[in-house]
């Protein structure tokens, strides 16, 4: 019998068709296998900031095929079942606190609204005995008809806790064995996981390399410690090349320190690299 252990699961959660991953120890473990992704969320203490980004994150179709191709066993269904009883506590708490919330932004909603009718009737009546009856009769009926609609609850959106969605197939992305699609096959350029694959395995680094006109942005080691050496751009070996492009991202390369890496993935499954840089025009 095999005493490795197993290998932990990434739960992947979709939304759209995007891949995102919410909880903190899937993202350890996608780091521990080389795989980066881009955060895109707000952090909770700073929701407003645009510097330093939170979960989730966000992964390239790449990287969610390879976890595809490469998953281990899934977790012990105890911990599972654990898992989804503390997460159905929390959606309850998280329901609670948000009744609570609303009956006491409904009160002050209320109390606001009466300060303002105080006010409009005070400064346009005397103190006359009439004038008292009315604002206590208008008081009375605000009181019957004010109504205070959910859409106008003002809600507090965190990262810092993923699974408080209202809907219950959002949420078992937590208890999954798998990552999650909604199609048998990941979706993803063919050619373009091919050399992600193969980049991946060499023990490169990739994230999206769309601001650099390229497929992947390409790190010796992890991207926190080190810059890109190369921009990885996808090419069929049977389709022609323009020299004009070529020559662009050459420059381009040049421009940010970079070279330019032409990936041509063969039909036998190698990767055939071709590297340019600009050295100047003759």
């Amino acid at each position: 019998m095999d005493a490795r252990p197993s290998s932990p699961v990434v739960g992947v959660s979709l939304c759209d068709s995007a891949p995102l991953l919410w909880r903190v120890e899937d993202l350890r473990v996608l780091r521990s296998r080389g795989l980066v992704g881009a955060l895109l969320g707000s952090l909770p203490r700073t929701p407003r900031q645009n510097v330093r980004l939170g979960r989730p994150l966000l992964l390239l179709p790449e990287e969610e095929r390879l976890l595809t191709e490469r998953h281990a066993a899934a977790a012990p269904a105890a911990q599972q079942d654990r898992e989804g009883v503390e997460l159905g506590l929390q959606v309850q708490q998280h329901q609670e606190d948000q009744r609570r919330s609303y009956e006491e932004q409904r009160v002050l909603a209320l109390q606001d609204r009466k300060s303002a009718l105080l006010r409009a009737m005070t400064s346009s009546h005397t103190g006359s005995g009439s004038g008292d009856e009315a604002l206590r009769g208008r008081l009375e009926a605000l009181d019957q008809s004010f109504t205070f609609p959910s859409s106008a609850l003002a809600v507090q959106l965190s990262t810092a806790r993923a699974g408080l969605s209202y809907c219950p197939e959002a949420r078992d992305f937590l208890r999954a064995d798998r990552p999650i699609r909604g199609r048998d096959e990941p979706s993803g350029d063919p050619a373009r996981y091919q050399v992600f694959r193969d980049l991946r395995g060499r023990g490169f680094y990739l994230t999206s390399a769309g601001k650099f006109g390229g497929d992947f942005l390409v790190y010796p080691g992890d991207p926190l410690r080190f810059h890109a050496h190369f921009i990885a751009v996808c090419l069929s070996l049977a389709a022609p090349v323009c020299l004009l492009d070529v020559l662009a991202a050459a420059r381009l390369g040049s421009n940010v320190k970079k070279t330019v890496l032409f990936c041509s993935p063969a039909p036998d499954g190698r990767v055939l690299y071709t590297s340019v840089q600009w050295s100047g025009m003759v």
